[in-house]
């Protein structure tokens, strides 16, 4: 196989170790099965489709990959949840219903290398018995849509799919599914039951545990696009040998997504917890923008909790615990949560002095309160009430009091819905609340006269009043 080269600007920085965007925006590669076949490819298929099922499940299992998708719970492990006296049909569904802000990596793939998720899909559906699958892609990525329906094409009519792949005498479908552009399908019941064609209202767990009662009632294993690509990888590693890679219990590569006020933000691949947060914003981003100091990092997509640029944060317990900076924090799935946040979608927001907390706090929550399914009370009423207050802070008409309102809001949303629709629109709350209810607060009234608590503090008003402005610039009549 040879050694891939990329398009200018896209070569990978020294830190990066390019497992699953091996071919992003690499040199003389299209999306074409005759180019994927090749490189190799599909050979991992062939090789698992020597193997028992159970033998694919247990080299995911010893490989410890956990999702890539935001929860990061053992891959091997979810697999083996599907009943073993089942006697119903068993269903696989991809979720690239990537819709988190700050969250660009499945895109990618679905663009550019749809033959690596699709190899990765086969082998999965293969280890648990699937023999019907479905690939959800969200709204917003319609030449996405198009780009995996070919692919599909392609690969059943080199006998990759369909009846007796490769003379295995394993059988497998795979259908492309649309939604309709709605946040709450990336949570797994809210996508099964528009799936079904119903609205994506998430159902209770338990007892809907998908792997026990999913689409249609029967065992559904739901993985996220780039989790099944690193499937194809650990049969060809083995599951020992890939686990080698990254960190203990934070295995292999994952996909970061820079987003916010660095140099060079972009996508880079890491082995996990490898790098530190600081090695990621100042080497692999270029660094703040001149004269700039980090205020917060989102570490994990909008959902995560904040964390604090001056802030330390203490991991381990006893004679173990040590104190790091936020520039120290290995990016992996266990140091940032016991920093009090999460890996998340890999989506990492950086916010740098020039920002008002109350306009990013703000714009978070106007995202939730739009995208709430409203099937919960607590998260209906909750994430637009949030919204409102947020507004009247960046407006200026907010009393303090509002700040102790905003945080007791989120407070009651927070474990009390069906799904983690309610912890993703009242973590960023309480969160940013914690860190910084001084800037909050200063940028309401200090009494009924109008009066601010910090007259200097102009911000929130002058994001508000851009924002304002960008949204009448997009608003232009169509002409009928």
């Amino acid at each position: 196989m040879s050694e891939p080269t990329y398009k200018a600007g896209k070569q990978p920085h020294a830190n990066e170790y390019r497992l699953i965007f091996r071919n992003i925006d690499r040199e003389g590669w299209d999306t074409s099965i005759d180019t994927y076949l090749n490189e190799g490819g599909y050979g991992e298929l062939k090789k698992a489709l020597g193997m028992e099922p159970g033998q694919v499940t247990n080299e995911v299992k010893a490989s410890g990959l956990r999702g890539r998708g935001g929860a990061g719970f053992p891959t091997g492990v979810k697999w083996t949840f599907i009943p073993p006296n089942n006697t119903k049909p068993v269903y696989l569904i991809c979720n690239a219903d990537e819709s988190e802000p700050g969250t660009f990596k499945d895109r990618y793939i679905l663009h550019q290398d749809p033959h690596q998720l699709l190899e990765g899909l086969i082998i999965a559906c293969f280890a648990v018995g699937a023999h019907l699958a479905y690939i959800y892609i969200r709204e917003e990525f319609p030449e996405a849509a198009q780009i995996v329906e070919k692919a599909i094409s392609e690969a059943k009519a080199k006998g990759f799919l369909g009846k007796d792949i490769q003379g295995s005498g394993f059988d497998l479908e795979v259908y492309v599914h649309r939604g309709a552009g709605a946040y709450i399908c990336g949570e797994e019941t809210g996508l099964i039951e528009s799936l079904e064609g119903k609205r994506p209202y998430p159902r209770i767990k338990p007892p809907y545990f998908p792997a026990a009662m999913g689409l249609y009632m029967c065992p559904t294993i739901v993985n996220n696009v780039e989790t099944l690509c690193h499937v194809k990888h650990i049969v060809k590693m083995g599951g020992e040998e890939y686990a080698k890679l990254g960190t203990p219990r934070n295995t292999g590569t994952r996909i970061l997504c820079v987003s916010g006020d660095v140099r060079k933000p972009g996508y880079f691949e890491v082995e996990v917890g490898k790098i530190t947060m600081g090695q990621l914003i100042n080497d692999m981003c270029g660094g703040l923008k001149e004269g700039r100091k980090i205020k917060a990092v989102i570490p994990g997509g909008s959902s995560a909790k904040v964390l604090r640029g001056d802030e330390k944060y203490t991991i381990g317990k006893g004679d173990d615990a040590k104190e790091l900076s936020l520039l120290e924090i290995p990016m992996d799935f266990d140091t940032l949560m016991a920093c009090g946040s999460m890996a998340g979608s890999g989506g990492v927001i950086v916010i740098d002095d020039s920002r008002s907390i109350s306009w990013v706090l703000n714009n978070i929550n106007n995202f939730y309160a739009h995208e709430s399914c409203g099937q919960c009370t607590p998260c209906r009423e909750g994430s637009l009430w949030m919204k409102k207050i947020s507004d009247r802070i960046v407006a200026g008409t907010a009393s303090p009091e509002d700040v102790d309102t905003l945080d007791s809001v989120a407070r009651n949303i927070d474990g009390r819905t069906i799904c983690a629709f309610g912890e993703a629109c009242s973590w960023p709350t309480e969160s940013f609340v914690a860190k910084f209810r001084d800037e909050l607060t200063a940028d309401t009234k200090a009494d009924l006269s109008g009066t601010l608590l910090n007259p200097e503090s102009k911000l929130a008003a002058a994001h508000l009043k851009s924002q304002q402005e960008a949204q009448k610039t997009e608003a232009k009549p169509v002409a009928v």
